[in-house]
């Protein structure tokens, strides 16, 4: 299993929203490198929520339930999508001022390559980012 990061700005599309629906696509990634991450993505493998813009904290954990697959937005025909299913919000939601604020996260995408939509973490990582958040996966 592999474990992800994905933003949304909350205005966009929250995590509020994301447990209405239960399950989403993860549509309208146009940077090579995310899309790269997409295609990467596995049945069962786990992300992190991230709030980007307004808040700028990892909120929930969701899961990937659909493989990449075309992307119905991309009118070039070059993006694709993955499905999500929320699984849980997080106890403390971990701020990106606390992430950043850990030497142990100096080399994670989110401090390194902030800008990207879609992200890989590690496993050390995503053990550590999930105590922070005082939850289990």
């Amino acid at each position: 299993m592999a474990y992800w990061l994905v933003k949304s700005e909350p205005s966009t599309y929250s995590w509020d929203q994301f447990v209405k629906d239960k399950r989403t696509f993860w549509s309208g990634v146009r940077n090579f490198q995310a899309a790269a991450n997409l295609k990467a993505m596995k049945n069962g493998d786990l992300a992190f929520f991230y709030h980007s813009g307004e808040g700028k904290e990892i909120v929930g954990i969701a899961k990937v339930v659909k493989e990449y697959y075309p992307d119905h937005t991309d009118k070039t025909g070059k993006f694709g999508m993955v499905d999500l299913e929320a699984v849980k919000p997080v106890k403390t939601p971990v701020t990106l001022v606390a992430v950043k604020a850990e030497p142990k996260f100096k080399d994670l995408a989110l401090v390194r390559s902030s800008r990207l939509s879609v992200q890989p973490v590690s496993d050390a990582h995503w053990t550590q980012l999930l105590k922070m958040a005082q939850t289990t996966a």
